[in-house]
């Protein structure tokens, strides 16, 4: 599926910004999930179908997260940040986000205060 990205939106993302970081958080907790990249196409086509469709950098191609594990993101909302070079998606997850298998991929706590 080839969706365009409005005019009126890809006015508002960052020129010469080619790859977007997006956040996928929780819309009912708050809980971060993951962090992927989009371009335009992907974000045009989350857009189109409020699955969340990102780009990955090591395949290089669109994929649709939970296409093969069924792990999904429906999008409930997308914010992009006052630089126009970050976006925020509030999804519905369904399973885990992370491809380990963990609910979250930010499950690997650094302590503070350690001594150097």
């Amino acid at each position: 599926m080839s969706a365009q990205l409005p005019a009126d939106i890809a006015a508002r993302l960052k020129e010469g910004v080619d790859l977007i970081p997006a956040i996928a958080q929780d819309s009912k907790t708050g809980e971060v999930l993951m962090l992927a990249y989009m371009n335009s196409e992907s974000l045009a086509q989350t857009l189109a179908t409020n699955q969340a469709t990102y780009w990955s950098r090591s395949r290089n191609e669109l994929w649709v997260k939970g296409a093969t594990s069924g792990h999904t993101q429906e999008v409930v909302s997308i914010s992009l940040d006052c630089d126009g070079d970050a976006l925020l998606l509030k999804v519905n997850q369904v399973g885990a986000a992370c491809h380990t298998g963990e609910k979250t991929c930010f499950h690997n706590p650094i302590e503070m205060g350690v001594e150097k």
